[in-house]
């Protein structure tokens, strides 16, 4: 299925959304990112994978209100479809596929 694959980054970070709930903002994002995977990506790449990710449907967006601590910047919040679950499922399945068939994994 063209345009439903997920690259490690886009995984990671559909992970990262779940996880946050209702707090999942480009920032909060990027630290659970560095929390949970131990992996570190500017706050661009952030964003364009949350677009992306967006783009394919596997997320949703809404804006918050705007503060003045973010100058009468809104933050833009995100949220996993139904359709990002069952891709993040998806990669589960391939990757425990996987792991089973690792010989010197399987028989000790």
């Amino acid at each position: 299925m063209k345009g439903t694959y997920l690259g490690e980054l886009e995984e990671l970070i559909l992970l990262s959304v779940a996880s946050l709930s209702t707090e999942a903002y480009a920032v909060s994002v990027k630290a659970e990112l560095e929390r949970g995977a131990k992996r570190k990506a500017n706050i661009s790449a952030i964003h364009s994978v949350l677009y992306r990710l967006e783009a394919k449907g596997f997320l949703t967006s809404s804006f918050g209100g705007a503060t003045q601590k973010r100058g009468g910047k809104m933050k833009r919040y995100f949220r996993v479809t139904n359709e990002g679950l069952d891709a993040l499922r998806d990669a589960k399945i391939v990757r425990e596929q996987y792991w089973r068939t690792i010989p010197q994994l399987t028989h000790s």
